[in-house]
């Protein structure tokens, strides 16, 4: 089955629609998903993996070089945001996983955050976690303590975005995104002018997951 196929396949088989998924990508509309969906849109590496991030399966499968449908999913033993009328809580999460495929149970210590509902913005609380930030690498805009709202999403919107990201097995929390359309490589870029950036291209791409990107910054005074 070729590649348009499978992304088709495997969308309705996650009851999902054109729009959802091409919000999930940061596609401003649903046609472009219409055009790869019908074959006439080739697609770089780079957005398969986002594409099979979206739709919880693996590049391998969408590219037919893997014929099992695997599938991925959130640790279903991670403690529920708690809802009330006016506030959600929401649990804080260290790492976001000891390996990118999912937020790892082991990383929450019980630390837990109330949010109001109306930064939420129409979403629900399942869409979002709660980041607390390590290190130094983000300083100013973020410090080591901070705990930030991510929506999830598999991309950003724009080169230069600040997303959270998982990197080779290891937590890299926020970082910039830099990135040319079409080009299978992105750039992850500190804040902190002393911490390198790290270039990620070619097969690099398979072991890199944007998870989110940030919307609200907590910080205790």
């Amino acid at each position: 089955m070729e590649l348009y196929k499978r992304i088709k396949a495997r969308r309705e088989k996650l009851g999902m629609s054109q729009e959802e998924l091409a919000t999930k990508l940061g596609y401003k509309s649903r046609s472009t998903i219409n055009k790869i969906e019908m074959g006439k849109n080739d697609i770089t590496q780079s957005k398969i993996i986002a594409f099979a991030n979206a739709l919880q399966t693996t590049p391998s499968y969408l590219m037919g070089l893997d014929e099992h449908e695997t599938e991925i999913y959130t640790d279903d033993k991670f403690p529920n945001p708690n809802i009330t009328e006016d506030y959600t809580t929401f649990p804080v999460i260290g790492d976001i996983a000891k390996g990118y495929n999912h937020i790892a149970i082991e990383s929450w210590d019980g630390d837990k955050v109330d949010i109001p509902n109306s930064y939420l913005k129409g979403h629900t609380p399942k869409d979002f976690f709660v980041l607390c930030i390590k290190g130094d690498s983000m300083y100013p805009q973020y410090q080591d303590g901070d705990k930030v709202l991510i929506l999830r999403q598999s991309t950003v919107n724009y080169s230069g975005d600040v997303g959270a990201v998982i990197y080779n097995d290891e937590i890299s929390t926020l970082k910039k995104i830099e990135f040319v359309e079409d080009e299978d490589w992105l750039r992850l870029v500190p804040v902190n002018p002393n911490v390198p950036p790290i270039l990620i291209a070619g097969e690099e791409l398979k072991h890199c997951r944007i998870m989110g990107v940030p919307k609200l910054l907590i910080r205790e005074m």
